[in-house]
């Protein structure tokens, strides 16, 4: 049994190894420049053995998006959730946002930005699960503007849906100009000008826009 339990977690950890390698390497260059060959020369693994694990590069595939997933969560959700809900948890969302971009949790900027453009016109378990992971993505932020609705901190009548969509659009512009032009430092523009579009934006439904921080 103990034998048994070992084989496991060596598989496990020869698992977590490989994804935490694939994500890096799809954030770049995209779902397709993974192969199972690749990863197990580049790791200095045996082959047979990272087959074992995934079977197929679908399978490499789905498990590098949840695996993609998991760190988005920690570092974008996660630290919005520490905040009450309302204004405060509104801000905290956009500003960790920016954060995972800026400090390139993965090398490409956003895993989901870059991968959604890859598999966008086409169909599959692959482009599914990309497509869910963004659609739970864009419902966590509705949900999130909701809830600071619901506290009185925006103005009745606020497009929630339409707020979200444009929020996201600029967070996700911000990323594309920061990583086309390799600019990630602290005063990059991409990032002031998102930053700066999501405040005014929230500025002008929100009741209270002193509530809101300032500056760049």
């Amino acid at each position: 049994m103990e034998r048994s339990d070992g084989r496991v977690e060596r598989g496990n950890q020869t698992r977590r190894l490989v994804l935490g390698r694939a994500v890096r390497v799809a954030s770049s260059e995209g779902l397709d420049g993974l192969s199972l060959g690749r990863l197990a020369g580049e790791l200095k693994l045996s082959k047979s053995g990272v087959f074992t694990l995934f079977g197929s590069k679908e399978e490499l595939q789905l498990a590098t998006v949840r695996a993609a997933i998991r760190i988005y969560t920690e570092h974008v959700v996660q630290p919005a959730l520490e905040e009450p809900a309302g204004l405060r948890r509104v801000v905290r969302l956009y500003e960790s946002w920016l954060t995972y971009s800026q400090e390139r949790v993965f090398p490409g900027g956003c895993f989901f930005y870059s991968v959604s453009a890859e598999f966008d016109a086409r169909e599959g378990r692959v482009h599914d699960s990309i497509a869910q992971a963004r659609a739970d993505w864009t419902a966590f932020v509705e949900r999130t503007l909701q809830e600071a609705l619901e506290a009185g901190e925006f103005t009745e009548g606020t497009d929630v849906p339409q707020l979200a969509f444009e929020i996201i659009a600029l967070l996700e512009a911000g990323n594309a100009e920061s990583v086309l032009h390799g600019d990630a430092s602290v005063d990059a523009k991409p990032y002031q000008r998102a930053r700066r579009g999501i405040r005014d934006r929230l500025a002008a439904a929100a009741t209270d826009p002193a509530a809101l921080p300032t500056g760049d």
